[in-house]
């Protein structure tokens, strides 16, 4: 790569532009767009099958098409943000069929909340709302990159994954409202789902060898560490959790009342790492859906693409 066209490169970032998908931009730039890209896109589509276990399984009509509708908006998340990854792919002569092959093989990994398993509705609560608060504050920081298509996308994600969020926070203040049976099962929801919570973000040195994070951050990609968006996270989430009574199970969170910085019981991010290589509780099954009804689907892509040859003809 030509060192003065990579010092202008960084120039442009140090300067606050944004790059298009066909500016010139360095092959690690570009190989870390991916990377991050493919992992929300990908995460957003596996996400869609823990809450869709519980379409039907759901207490009303009303909930059903809620989170009937909730998994059709993440489907089309993940469409979106896979096209962006073809654009940043096709000087590489890779597509989304490389992406979905690397997923199926075990090369792509997606977030590891999405490879638990949602035994009660309790934890599809708990998703709209925890998870997808998560989620949004990630997706909040990534609204101001660099790479101008992602943050295009990202506007369309976070405006609908904020009803995603009233959605799940619906599910749970109506068990928190509820008999003791209901609580009791937000709580035990609560206690199952609080490590991964904490996991979602990632491990917090920035300065280990070969870190993403520390790449995308030079990058501009991201302007937050993983652990600076942990800490929002607690900030925003710990005091509406005891405001309804519940108990987070960690006897070592509290928050330093000058600093305002958490502290919290260290998450086992050798679990994780396990986890997002697809060693987690629902990792083969979901897997194992995903690759049937994409082989399923298979007849619809070729009709759809023979119909675009024909109209290009």
């Amino acid at each position: 790569m030509n060192d003065d066209r990579a010092l202008a490169f960084m120039a442009r970032l140090d300067a606050g532009d944004k790059i298009e998908a066909g500016d010139f931009m360095p092959d690690a730039y570009r190989s870390e767009l991916i990377r991050l890209i493919t992992l929300h896109g990908v995460s957003e589509i596996m996400g869609t099958l823990p809450e869709k276990e519980w379409v039907p399984r759901a207490p009303t009509l009303y909930r059903k098409l809620a989170l009937m509708a909730k998994v059709q908006d993440e489907a089309g998340h993940g469409q979106i943000l896979i096209r962006v990854v073809e654009d940043l792919m096709a000087p590489w002569g890779r597509n989304r069929e490389d992406i979905m092959a690397d997923l199926f093989s075990g090369r792509q990994k997606f977030h590891n909340v999405f490879h638990l398993a949602v035994p009660t509705w309790a934890d599809a609560g708990l998703i709209g709302w925890l998870v997808d608060g998560a989620a949004i504050i990630t997706q909040g920081m990534l609204l101001g990159g660099s790479y101008a298509p992602y943050t295009r996308a990202l506007r369309r994600i976070v405006e609908e994954e904020g009803f995603h969020i009233q959605h799940g926070e619906s599910i749970c203040m109506a068990l928190a409202e509820g008999t003791p049976a209901q609580r009791a099962l937000f709580q035990d929801a609560l206690a199952r789902w609080w490590p991964s919570l904490l996991m979602f973000f990632g491990p917090p040195d920035v300065a280990a060898p070969g870190s993403h994070q520390a790449a995308a951050l030079r990058f501009r990609i991201r302007s937050r560490s993983n652990e600076e968006l942990r800490q929002r996270y607690l900030s925003k989430y710990v005091p509406r959790i005891h405001a309804l009574g519940f108990t987070i199970p960690d006897p070592a969170l509290q928050q330093d009342p000058q600093s305002r910085q958490w502290t919290y019981t260290e998450p086992d991010w050798d679990q994780w790492r396990a986890i997002i290589n697809n060693r987690g509780p629902r990792s083969g099954a979901r897997l194992r859906l995903r690759q049937t009804s994409y082989e399923e689907g298979a007849w619809v892509r070729r009709v759809l693409t023979d119909a675009r040859k024909g109209e290009a003809v």
